[in-house]
């Protein structure tokens, strides 16, 4: 995802602004897009030569991340990937006025018309794998024989196990849990790998992630990757639950940091 280099800023600089949504490419982009964006302001394009930037007007410096805010951000995001390719802005930069607009077009138009290249007509696809379990530290212990067994011995005649003991049945099972993710990864990995342009393994949210996969997708392929996901399931019991998403803009696969002077 594009970010400003102090991403802590929610605003780039001016009392009144533009917000920025995406970068996209084109010389017959420019003037109104005819989507609403934040506040229902209308969103348009400002070119600087072969890249625009969609943008509404914004008459506060900052914007708050509330949810129907969000909810404007991403239908713009939506609405335009399903036209174009989009690098996708993080939500919440605000540019004074069009003259920063063009400024920001300039200092960082060889990095946006490098990655609009690389990522033209492809869009992202996520993968959820979790394990559909009551729960998980019994589930796996119950799959690895070593694990049980270590648990039955500290916790053998009702005793109560040291210290040591329960940080080391913690880190046996943070390594057995690992190694299945692993192991899991690979076997998905090898079904959809040949239909993605690159994946990005993401970290797990919780103990119940088997995988958190952002794959890039060419668009006339999603449903070869979708039969690809449907594939790999088959390789799984039902204690594994698959849930895919998307299409999304390539939020995963875009990562500039926007020079501002």
């Amino acid at each position: 995802m594009i970010s400003v280099v102090h991403p802590a800023e929610t605003a780039i600089a001016g009392p009144r602004g533009r917000y920025l949504y995406a970068i996209v490419d084109g010389p017959e982009t420019a003037g109104s897009i005819g989507i609403p964006g934040i506040d229902g302001a209308e969103v348009y394009a400002l070119r600087d030569g072969q890249i625009a930037a969609v943008v509404s007007d914004l008459p506060d410096r900052k914007v708050r991340p509330e949810r129907r805010k969000l909810a404007a951000h991403h239908e713009v995001m939506r609405r335009l990937m399903s036209e174009r390719t989009v690098l996708p802005m993080a939500f919440g930069l605000i540019a004074d006025g069009p003259e920063s607009v063009h400024r920001i077009l300039r200092l960082n138009h060889e990095a946006f018309a490098e990655q609009l290249d690389r990522l033209r007509d492809k869009v992202e696809m996520g993968l959820r794998v979790t394990w559909d379990v009551p729960n998980i530290f019994e589930y796996i212990v119950a799959s690895h024989s070593e694990l049980a067994a270590y648990r039955d011995q500290i916790f053998r005649g009702g005793r109560e196990p040291s210290h040591e003991e329960k940080i080391e049945l913690g880190r046996s099972f943070d390594r057995l849990i690992n190694d299945s993710r692993e192991a899991a990864i690979a076997r998905v990995r090898a079904a959809i790998e040949p239909r993605c342009e690159e994946i990005i393994v993401n970290r797990p949210r919780d103990e119940r992630d088997v995988m958190n996969l952002a794959c890039l997708v060419d668009r006339s392929r999603i449903k070869d990757f979708e039969a690809g996901v449907v594939e790999a399931a088959r390789g799984f019991n039902n204690d594994f639950s698959f849930d895919f998403n998307g299409p999304w803009p390539p939020h995963n696969f875009v990562d500039i940091e926007l020079k501002l002077s």
